[in-house]
């Protein structure tokens, strides 16, 4: 099964260093690079808005829990919003790609 990770970023570096990390760790096989976003948010209790970029990660649901612990260790931000779910509608071949990338 395939599974997807959500993480805002607050430049492109940072979310690039991110995706090149994880790529090379074999945690995702693919980083889409969103951008740039508005973000308005809660934080220690104050309403605050920001600029960011989106990473949308593609991986495989076997290594979902590791992926999104590595990203929350190396993330730049001190509470980073790191989401992922698993994908239940994925093509046979996008699966089978994520699988093969994901191999060490």
């Amino acid at each position: 099964m395939s599974a997807l990770i959500w993480c805002p970023f607050a430049d492109e570096a940072s979310a690039v260093a991110a995706a090149n990390q994880l790529l090379d760790e074999k945690l995702v096989a693919c980083a889409n690079i969103l951008g740039p976003m508005r973000s308005i948010y809660t934080w220690q209790g104050k309403r605050e808005e920001a600029a960011e970029v989106a990473v949308l990660f593609k991986t495989d649901a076997s290594v979902l829990s590791l992926a999104t612990s590595r990203l929350s260790e190396i993330h730049p931000y001190e509470t980073p919003a790191v989401i992922g779910w698993k994908a239940d509608a994925v093509p046979r071949k996008t699966a089978e790609w994520l699988w093969t990338s994901l191999q060490r």
